[in-house]
């Protein structure tokens, strides 16, 4: 099953005033692009004066993204992703791919194993409708071996998945993708969000992090400051009417995780961000917002299935009521 895109980018694209609020680039004009990656709707907007330069740049983006999802798709057998799990071992991964799994190793290790990408075997029991219990002993990051000229996984039937950061890591690439054209104001949305410069209007993009319980509202705005925005719930995929059993699971105990209804987080990349809204979707909100604490640029929201609201310090207040 795939992710659904669980943030809302608040375009808002006004149209120029003559009191002249953007006066640092005239005749700015906003262009969008989109296609279906990781099996949701990507949609990239750049703001240029340029239309050519504009659609090479939204069109080297997409190609990045897809890039992505070519390489670490888990559905198709073809990626990279899809012939390690098949074979347990690849020589010679590619170099993006060695860096995304490099990166969720740390991420493993600094959550104490919240975040796993080994939970792949965790999946194949959900769908099969076994118990969980073989495939969670199949479950353990630190028995996935990762080099620059080899992956390996230790142990027969061991599989790993890179749902939970291969979105942010594809908004990244675009993102440098857009630069490498000289675009220096943009809005990703991957399922994840990356931002360049402001709005139309010369402000900065207004983002919108949804309700867990409704889809027609938001729980929090906010405007974009620079940082990636992920987010992670329980709603995206579930299994259970009452929340309880959803696509995110704990892999210590391979049940999914009962505190917290969706995690939003705020960091100096995609990749960081997708990964951490993950983990802190296990870890929940006491152990989320004291990671937060401790790591630089890092930033969270978390909300309870019972409704409270968590934030960190430096999470942005909510713009306006939801």
């Amino acid at each position: 099953m795939k992710r659904r895109t669980v943030l809302t980018a608040m375009l808002g694209l006004p149209v120029l005033g003559a009191s002249g609020l953007w006066l640092r680039a005239p005749q700015l004009r906003a262009y969008t692009d989109a296609g279906i990656v990781f099996g949701t709707t990507v949609s990239i907007t750049v703001l240029h004066e340029n239309e050519t330069v504009a659609r090479a740049a939204l069109s080297s983006a997409l190609t990045a993204v897809r890039q992505v999802d070519a390489l670490m798709s888990v559905y198709r057998t073809d990626s990279e992703v899809g012939r390690l799990n098949h074979d347990g071992r690849l020589s010679q991964p590619d170099p993006r791919l060695v860096k995304v799994l490099k990166s969720a190793q740390h991420l493993s290790k600094l959550t104490e194993g919240a975040f796993d990408v080994t939970v792949q075997p965790l999946w194949h029991a959900a769908n099969a409708q076994q118990p969980v219990s073989k495939a969670l002993a199949r479950v353990d990051w630190h028995k996935l071996d990762v080099s620059d000229h080899e992956l390996r996984l230790r142990d027969t039937g061991m599989a790993i998945t890179l749902n939970g950061i291969a979105q942010g890591y594809g908004a990244d690439q675009a993102l440098a993708a857009l630069k490498r054209h000289g675009i220096r104001h943009a809005l990703l949305d991957t399922g994840e969000l990356a931002s360049l410069g402001n709005n139309e209007a010369g402000d900065p993009w207004s983002l919108a992090v949804r309700d867990p319980r409704d889809e027609t509202r938001f729980a929090h705005r906010l405007p974009a400051d620079g940082r990636c925005l992920a987010s992670s719930g329980d709603y995206a995929t579930r299994f259970s009417e009452d929340f309880s059993q959803h696509h995110i699971v704990n892999p210590h105990t391979g049940t999914s995780p009962t505190e917290l209804a969706a995690v939003s987080v705020l960091a100096p990349s995609g990749l960081l961000a997708d990964g951490l809204s993950t983990a802190c979707m296990v870890l929940g909100s006491e152990k989320s917002l004291a990671l937060a604490a401790s790591w630089p640029g890092v930033d969270v929201l978390c909300i309870t299935k019972a409704g409270a609201i968590y934030r960190s310090h430096g999470f942005p207040q909510s713009a306006t009521h939801a």
